[in-house]
């Protein structure tokens, strides 16, 4: 039988399909944020409610939940019941941006065109509302994922993609690479093997982690989940090689915050070791391997297949 998720394939286009998503993943993050109450006694304190929201819902590409109930549908599933894992992997990268602006990280005063946290509000409410959003996402995956066997997936596979081994161990092992040169060594080596393993973990492990909890969600064959673990692992690498590019040559009016900061702060980049040409032909490689992954899901995954070639020409 043919899923609807199949079906608004076969009748949406790519663009049509992602600003569809996009609206329904807006729509559900919205409803699981606490609402600003002026009442004093409210369970979630107003300022702390004003920043998780500020931070969440002001826009950026929704990327990982996208993926989410694109893996959920391209295996066969509908895309609504992978809507809460979704919102949970955006609202762990919003907290990971949140607390990544911060002054003692990279000190961004803009996020998506807008103060960042901290400087819309404080450093502790932004430090608060990060934690806030990490713990509402767990919560939000063991209570409405079903059945409890997914959900219990979904737990481990984002706890895992956030942890000290994932998203923040990349971040530490990015902070550790900070003006560091390509002779030194020391306790990571400059080549590009290194760079790939912070960016495996660093931006890599959520994006990868998008497509093992939209499998878990659909419930999933192990070659169709091994698929797309391939397809993700090779499309949060060229992910971030286009990142690094738009840092170099990108429009901060499109992008929503300040280009060159990486070169500035002397960070690990690819443009840094490859070049700007080196570069594109990496990430154009790294598209035609996560391309080549979905082989096993046949038409079912062609949205996935149409957003990874696609993310090569992103300007934001």
């Amino acid at each position: 039988m043919t899923s609807s998720g199949t079906r608004t394939a076969e009748v949406l286009g790519l663009g049509a399909y992602l600003e569809r998503t996009q609206e329904r993943v807006e729509a559900a993050l919205s409803s699981y944020l606490p609402e600003v109450e002026a009442d004093p006694a409210a369970a979630c304190p107003a300022r702390l409610a004003q920043a998780m929201r500020h931070s969440v819902l002001g826009g950026g590409k929704r990327l990982r939940p996208v993926l989410c109930v694109m893996a959920a549908e391209a295996c066969g599933s509908e895309g609504a019941p992978a809507l809460p894992a979704a919102c949970a992997l955006e609202m762990v990268h919003t907290y990971s941006l949140i607390h990544d602006d911060l002054p003692a990280m990279d000190d961004d005063d803009l996020r998506r065109g807008r103060p960042s946290c901290h400087k819309a509000f404080d450093e502790a409410t932004a430090i608060l509302a990060g934690d806030a959003l990490l713990t509402l996402a767990f919560e939000v995956v063991a209570r409405e994922v079903r059945p409890g066997s997914a959900a219990l997936r979904c737990v481990r596979i984002l706890a895992e993609a956030a942890g000290a081994t994932g998203m923040v161990g990349g971040q530490m092992a990015d902070l550790q690479a900070e003006g560091r040169t390509a002779t030194q060594g020391e306790p990571v080596a400059g080549t590009l093997a290194a760079l790939e393993a912070i960016h495996r973990r660093k931006t890599g492990a959520l994006l990868r982690a998008a497509l093992g909890m939209g499998a878990a969600v659909a419930e999933a064959t192990e070659l169709c989940t091994q698929a797309l673990d391939r397809y993700g692992t090779a499309v949060g690498l060229a992910f971030q090689i286009v990142d690094d590019l738009l840092d170099v040559q990108g429009d901060p009016t499109k992008l929503g915050k300040r280009v060159g900061k990486d070169s500035e702060l002397g960070k690990w980049t690819y443009p840094r070791f490859l070049g700007i040409d080196g570069s594109r032909r990496r990430a154009r490689q790294l598209a035609e391997e996560a391309v080549a992954a979905l082989e096993p899901l046949g038409p079912r995954g062609e949205y996935l297949r149409g957003l990874a070639l696609a993310l090569l020409e992103r300007d934001r």
